[in-house]
């Protein structure tokens, strides 16, 4: 604790830890000292979602106007978010073992001869898909896993002293009940280790911060959270980390037989007495604030949101994001990194500028 507090001591509240050179009050030296849990960046919500075509999202609007308002945004290409800032991304995967399932939605097939363009190629190819509802909602930047994560490595590359960004990860399963529509297989034990292996694929070790690297000699992941075992930003720029955002039956079925999570490339949301815990999602602020800024003291990673289902953005409201910035939550994530200027002049942005600051709420190790 005392090595954080000093760190922080020596550095500009304006500071921007991604570009300490050169700013007055950002010493090099001491922003690299820093632990990575110490940090507060942007991310985006579900980041590869393209808007729905025009058509089809009337036909959703139909059916439920509120359903349909809170899935009426889309995002840029993931480098495009990634030069504007977004050092956290959020992709959902869709199982595809007999390869083409995605490839007929329902949606599209209702459209008739006004439905716009989209091209289904990348859907008939092996891999893990990369879709928010696989029958109305199925548009992606990057449809395929492996290329969501070619083009993340391919801008890592190019910018290594990124401060490092995490990726969280999604599972989805099951589908719309309605004659036609496309129904997502579980993810099985195969399925998850298809996700490691795709993930390795592109990403070498030395690009990776896995939870092994993290528990180190510590007996559990969470007793390495909790010591602040977590990478200086000296070590961790460059490098991205993968956190399954998941319910209690996925993370389990990633988990197997793993006493915490052994040789697996992704740390997973789950409770913080767990022997696995070091990465906690807590969306709901300012309701869970508290919790946040508790789970942060501890050691834990937190990732929460500014806004939600577009509501926020109709309104202008900033109380949530101004919320979430305090509660010190490593990753603040929105839908706006830009206006809709269809609803308002809402967006989200760091407070102060820049891309990286110290999180308002330290660490105690």
């Amino acid at each position: 604790m005392i090595a954080v507090l000093f760190a922080a001591a020596a550095i500009s509240a304006a500071c921007d830890l991604e570009r300490p050179t050169g700013q007055p009050g950002c010493a090099r030296e001491a922003v690299d000292a820093l632990p990575m849990n110490a940090i507060q960046v942007i991310g985006t919500h579900n980041s590869y979602k393209l808007a729905i075509a025009p058509n089809e999202w009337r036909a959703i609007h139909a059916f439920s106007a509120r359903e349909a308002d809170a899935i009426d945004y889309g995002h840029p290409a993931l480098k495009v978010q990634l030069d504007r800032g977004a050092r956290q991304l959020e992709i959902d995967l869709a199982y595809d073992p007999d390869v083409g399932r995605f490839a007929d939605p329902l949606g599209y097939r209702n459209a008739g001869a006004a439905v716009a363009p989209y091209d289904f190629a990348p859907l008939k190819k092996p891999g893990l898909k990369v879709l928010h509802e696989p029958s109305v909602d199925y548009r992606s930047v990057c449809p395929l896993f492996k290329d969501c994560l070619a083009d993340i490595r391919a801008w890592s590359t190019a910018h290594p002293d990124h401060v490092p960004i995490l990726i969280l990860l999604n599972l989805k399963e099951g589908g719309l009940k309605l004659p036609g529509a496309t129904v997502a297989p579980p993810f099985d034990a195969r399925a998850m280790d298809q996700i490691d292996a795709e993930i390795r694929s592109v990403f070498p070790e030395t690009a990776l911060i896995t939870p092994d690297q993290v528990q180190g000699k510590h007996e559990t992941l969470r007793d390495a959270a909790e010591a602040g075992a977590w990478p200086k930003l000296k070590r961790a720029r460059g490098r991205v980390m993968f956190a399954l955002d998941c319910p209690p039956d996925q993370v389990a079925r990633y988990r197997g037989g793993r006493k915490v999570l052994e040789g697996r490339v992704a740390f997973v949301n789950i409770d913080p007495a767990s022997p696995a815990a070091a990465y906690i999602t807590l969306n709901e602020v300012p309701a869970l604030s508290e919790r946040i800024a508790a789970a942060v003291k501890a050691g834990f990673i937190v990732r929460t949101r500014a806004d939600a289902d577009t509501w926020e953005a109709r309104r202008n409201d900033t109380a949530r994001q101004a919320a979430a910035f305090a509660s010190g939550a490593q990753y603040v994530s929105t839908d706006y990194m830009t206006p809709d200027i269809r609803f308002s002049a809402y967006a989200v942005s760091l407070p102060g500028g820049g891309t990286a600051r110290l999180s308002p709420v330290p660490p105690d190790r």
